[in-house]
């Protein structure tokens, strides 16, 4: 009977997207009310999987061969499929008050639920051809999320996201190619699949392969030099921009690389190889790029995409290592850069819902209208920097640990990059939540307050044109945010129960951190 629960958690959620846009409901609450009973309901179906000591796998199509289509639910998938139930419902209830404002509403709900379920299937996946079957269903639909406002902006960046994963893909491809070829591919298992008997003296061949994967499940990843999709595909809905920072795209591509580097070909075969080596700079470039293009922007989703990049490359830092630490805290930080990035993005979006600003520069003064949004995002910036007391200061520490046990000098380089990294992050971040606190204009009056007798009038206009104006020319209406305040609880409640858990986890991580690291082991 599990066995058949594993794959009716993929289909589930398909159906609802399918029902959803063809059946015509009394009132947008009855259809608020289905989608969500529906994404809970396969939700609970994941956990109550989870937690069973063990699941059957299910066979869904058999081909010849080693050839099949096989679910199947070990360790890593109870982490990637544990994340994704439980950010999916938060971020349903977050996009119907966010849809509001935006048309072809049963269109995008229909490929929002449909990628549900393709996630599971990617976390679920036995092997590597039932992996790269739901990879590939995951570029196709998401495509037509990313180009739902049907501008000329979405248009171009739905097709440079569908070149970019295609392509990736493509290289993916080769390597199942050769995992079936030369190792067992009916199933994933820790420590590698390899025949080493019939890779004989191609190792370096395989090697090689491995290479042209990594970057191939890396364009989903955005690790360098294929990441310019990502900051392009910020003109999508802000729930799907959460979809593609947080919860699906960037962590499928991150799952995918972590399942060919310990499951496919196993740790063992590249540790001290070119190969690692090669990867591991890639990553450690990603971070230290992504950091400084994100502290460069001045568009608000832009600077979070870029964010993104660097913070993704964490995760591939930490698998390169070729270690079971290098591994508990890669996952570790995937599970946390979850929660926090989900965060960041929905409060950008309720900014731009609630005052249609996108730029940084036009922020000033709203964290007073909006006090609990920028202060959630407020604790979002402190973690992402990897402040002591929230999640974000676990993984970290956990990847400057297992790189430190690493030994190797470019493992030491990585964790510079790291440190780097936080710095930067702490001006990007943090600036944001401090000038919609204090704008320019309250500090230049506290200068002058009690001190000194001025020419108010003078600094009154000085004031007010360098509220108006950014150091690019572009003006501010600071009369437009008058009414402004925070958004409704549809919105609201994703922030302060993710905020909390930002926290939650940082005080208290030690029974995650030990689950993760027997799965990194192995054990499970």
């Amino acid at each position: 009977m599990l066995h058949f629960l594993i794959g009716l958690v993929i289909i589930l959620p398909m159906l609802a997207g399918v029902v959803v846009f063809f059946l015509p409901f009394r009132s947008r609450k009855h259809m608020e009310i289905f989608l969500m009973s529906m994404v809970i309901l396969t939700s609970i179906l994941v956990w109550y999987l989870i937690l069973r000591e063990s699941v059957e796998s299910f066979v869904v199509v058999y081909f010849t061969g080693n050839l099949q289509i096989k679910l199947e639910m070990d360790g890593l998938s109870k982490v990637f499929a544990g994340l994704v139930s439980v950010l999916w419902p938060f971020s349903t209830l977050y996009s119907f008050e966010y849809m509001e404002h935006e048309k072809h509403e049963k269109v995008f709900f229909l490929f929002y639920t449909v990628t549900y379920g393709v996630t599971l299937g990617i976390a679920l996946a036995g092997n590597l051809l039932t992996m790269y079957f739901f990879y590939e269903l995951l570029t196709l639909s998401t495509v037509p999320l990313v180009i739902h406002t049907l501008s000329r902006e979405a248009i171009l960046a739905a097709r440079k996201y569908l070149y970019y994963s295609l392509g990736g893909a493509a290289f993916g491809f080769i390597a199942l190619i050769f995992s079936i070829v030369y190792g067992d591919g009916q199933s994933f298992a820790y420590g590698g699949i390899l025949d080493m008997a019939l890779v004989g003296d191609r190792a370096q061949l395989l090697q090689l392969v491995y290479v042209l994967a990594f970057f191939g499940f890396g364009v989903k990843a955005a690790v360098c030099p294929f990441n310019s999709w990502l900051p392009d595909a910020g003109v999508a809905p802000t729930p799907v921009t959460a979809l593609l920072h947080a919860v699906a795209v960037v962590k499928a591509g991150a799952f995918a690389i972590i399942r060919l580097t310990y499951y496919v070909y196993g740790a063992d075969f590249f540790r001290g190889t070119p190969a690692q080596y090669i990867v591991m700079a890639a990553a450690i470039f990603t971070i230290l790029y992504g950091s400084v293009r994100a502290l460069k922007q001045t568009h608000f989703k832009r600077r979070l995409a870029y964010s993104t990049i660097a913070n993704m490359s964490y995760i591939l830092f930490g698998a390169t290592l070729m270690s079971p630490l290098g591994l508990a805290g890669a996952l570790c930080h995937l599970i946390y850069h979850a929660m926090i990035k989900i965060v960041a993005v929905f409060c950008a979006g309720a900014v731009i819902t609630q005052t249609g600003k996108t730029y940084i520069y036009e922020l000033d003064g709203l964290g007073r209208r909006m006090p609990v949004v920028f202060g959630a995002f407020a604790v979002a910036g402190l973690a992402l920097l990897g402040m002591p007391g929230t999640a974000g200061f676990v993984s970290k520490w956990e990847l400057i640990r297992a790189a430190f046990d690493s030994g190797t000098p470019l493992a030491v380089a990585g964790v510079i990059a790291l440190l780097i990294s936080a710095l930067l992050t702490s001006i990007y971040m943090l600036s944001i939540p401090v000038r919609s606190f204090f704008p320019a204009k309250d500090l230049e009056g506290s200068l002058f307050g009690g001190e000194k007798e001025v020419d108010t009038a003078v600094i009154s206009e000085a004031v007010a044109c360098d509220d108006t104006a950014d150091s690019d020319g572009k003006e501010t209406d600071t009369v437009a945010v008058s009414g402004v305040t925070d958004p409704g609880w549809h919105m609201l409640v994703p922030l302060l129960v993710f905020s909390a858990l930002i926290v939650v986890c940082g005080v208290h991580s030690g029974p995650i951190v030990e689950l993760l690291e027997q799965i990194a082991a192995g054990e499970m």
